[in-house]
């Protein structure tokens, strides 16, 4: 089993899922109480959160890289960067690190191919689904991605920032994620990408008929693939 590293605390909500959700799918995979091999650093979000909201995109990529870095030398064998947002100076953190980097974009891509998608909705951080980090890889793979309306991308900001990140998770908001994702699929998106991956927490695929691709799920089970040499 190799050594699965975790570049976490953005936020630690979402963390503590990866970990149970990386080690629940390893059980299920490998059966016989095995657990998953686990290197983890956790940034202070804080410090990421002002820097992002600054626009200091390249001291946000210098900082996780100095987390990826310790994450390396400590003996894990890939690496997660657990939010899709920080995905945005990928690049950035993974410079001069050796070990491969599970794309958090390219792993939802993957399942959303296998159900023959070829547009799909995204509901994210304002950065997520504005940048071009995700719509890119997909546009080269097929896929359009759709984006809600600009009120709708400040509701789900807003609403990820300061209730997400704080751990409240109000049914209200859930109506309307859920409202804005209907509205998504009447204009054509077959499937909705949640592309935050707080956005889990708050709505699961029991809320609604709409086919959800959860990004930190799809996330975690390509890291128990890689650690199983799937």
């Amino acid at each position: 089993m190799k050594t699965i590293g975790l570049l976490g605390g953005t936020t630690w909500e979402s963390t503590l899922d990866y970990y149970r959700l990386i080690n629940q799918q390893m059980l299920k995979n490998a059966g016989n109480r095995n657990t998953a091999k686990i290197v983890m650093y956790s940034v202070n979000f804080h410090d990421v959160e002002v820097l992002v909201n600054e626009r200091k995109y390249d001291e946000v990529g210098a900082l996780m890289n100095k987390a990826a870095a310790a994450i390396e030398n400590a003996g894990a064998d890939c690496l997660l960067i657990c939010a899709n947002t920080m995905h945005m100076v990928a690049d950035k953190i993974m410079s001069g690190i050796k070990i491969p980097l599970i794309h958090i974009v390219e792993a939802t891509l993957a399942e959303v191919r296998k159900k023959n998608f070829t547009k799909v909705g995204l509901l994210a951080t304002r950065q997520t689904m504005e940048m071009d980090f995700y719509k890119d890889v997909f546009k080269k793979n097929g896929v359009d991605i759709l984006i809600p309306e600009a009120g709708e991308r400040t509701f789900i900001q807003d609403t990820i920032f300061n209730e997400l990140f704080d751990g409240v998770f109000k049914e209200t908001s859930r109506s309307k994620m859920i409202e804005i994702m209907e509205s998504l699929t009447k204009q054509g998106a077959q499937g909705i990408i949640l592309g935050c991956t707080e956005i889990p927490l708050l709505v699961k695929q029991e809320h609604t008929a709409i086919p959800l691709f959860d990004s930190t799920f799809i996330h975690s089970c390509a890291a128990v693939d890689f650690a199983l040499g799937k």
